[in-house]
């Protein structure tokens, strides 16, 4: 069994019970990583809407969901750390089997988020590998993300806020939901972020279900002043 992801407490794994092929693929993914037997692991059926409502598209409005109802059950259930993967989600050729000094941050009492897959926006230079990821710097794709117990609660209500604003919002309404994370993480600074040492997997080619391919600086309402609204409200608290 894959020593990373028994670090876990839950994995769900989102998927349209329709995508089959999806679905299959997934499970030849686990069966590579030596974790298709992990009883931790599981796959959460997809919503489906059946229209975009205030979110940029139909699918970015059912990945928010799913990822939202994946949040919902681990706090009614009261876990102590979740790992929600994508079902397009290939992982890594050299999948770590949990090598010293390679994957770090489940195992800290202070983690709050860690991202196994991800891309930074443009103006943030990628942190050392294993870091922790200054709030401010965004980030695109939640294909492998991971966050811990006692987080959960906080997530899932800044998410239901998000739900009770129009779209455009300036508190931040509907959006896509990586792009959700990332305001998440901003307003939250005292939370912990880290990301892999090395990209743990990466996006396999398939037909998506989220036709909007917008890159990250618009999936983010506002992205562009993010970064100096942070270090200025930083430097404030930290009285420069």
């Amino acid at each position: 069994m894959n020593d990373l992801l028994v670090r876990f407490d839950r994995v769900r794994i989102i998927n349209l019970p329709e995508r089959t092929d999806r679905r299959r693929e997934m499970t030849r993914q686990l069966a590579r990583v030596g974790a298709l037997d992990n009883p931790r692991i599981d796959f959460f059926d997809a919503t489906k809407p059946d229209d975009a409502g205030d979110f940029p598209s139909r699918g970015a409005r059912g990945c928010f969901m799913s990822h939202l109802g994946v949040l919902r059950a681990a706090v009614a259930d009261g876990v102590t750390s979740l790992l929600i993967l994508e079902d397009d989600l290939n992982f890594a050729a050299d999948f770590p089997m949990t090598e010293p000094g390679r994957f770090h941050a489940p195992a800290d009492k202070d983690w709050g988020i860690f991202y196994g897959t991800y891309r930074l926006y443009e103006p943030h230079v990628a942190p050392p590998p294993g870091a922790r990821l200054p709030p401010e710097a965004a980030v695109e794709t939640a294909s492998f993300v991971a966050f811990n117990g006692p987080l959960l609660p906080r997530v899932v209500t800044f998410l239901e806020e998000m739900l009770k604003r129009p779209a455009g919002s300036p508190e931040y309404g509907p959006m896509h939901v990586d792009g959700a994370y990332s305001i998440f993480r901003l307003l939250n600074p005292d939370v912990a972020t880290y990301v892999a040492p090395e990209q743990l997997g990466y996006q396999r080619s398939s037909r998506s279900d989220i036709s909007d391919t917008q890159p990250l600086i618009d999936r983010i309402p506002g992205l562009r002043h993010l970064g100096t609204i942070a270090r200025r409200a930083r430097a404030a608290i930290q009285g420069g």
